[in-house]
């Protein structure tokens, strides 16, 4: 599936992300990793200092797509697999790689890249190889 190229709403989204990062990092030193700030909320791990500002990231993300709408009169576009099986060992994967890479996508490639993590950089080159080699699969060997 192609996609549009948007360069000043990316510029935006990705100044907004990183203005996020740095605002939760000053007035919290928390990371804006969402698997560390999702796993902060839930048991064994909550941490009841920062389950306000927690609870709100996750809002933000979950009304983000409505929002969208609401200022937009049209949805997000968002292509989702109806493979319901594949779905769920997908997710059981990003969560197990999540844990096992200490941290996500966001929190290595926003916030350790740019505090020259090595373990950050070789995590978000990690992550970008392997998803750079499946869509090359799932396009040119499995699609056909």
């Amino acid at each position: 599936m192609p996609t549009e190229f948007t360069p000043l709403a990316s510029l935006l989204g990705g100044a907004l992300i990183g203005l996020s990062a740095v605002i939760l990092l000053a007035t919290n030193g928390r990371v804006a990793g969402i698997s560390g700030i999702v796993s902060r909320l839930l048991p064994p791990d909550a941490d009841r200092s920062g389950l306000t500002q927690g609870l709100w990231f996750v809002v933000g993300l979950l009304i983000a797509a409505p929002l969208y709408k609401l200022t937009t009169g049209t949805p997000p576009e968002q292509v989702i697999s109806g493979n319901y099986p594949l779905l769920i060992i997908a997710g059981l994967l990003v969560g197990f790689g999540s844990v096992l890479g200490n941290g996500c996508t966001s929190g290595h490639g926003v916030c350790g890249i740019s505090r020259g993590s090595v373990r950050s950089i070789t995590a978000t080159v990690t992550f970008m190889l392997t998803a750079g080699i499946s869509v090359y699969i799932l396009r040119h060997v499995v699609g056909g």
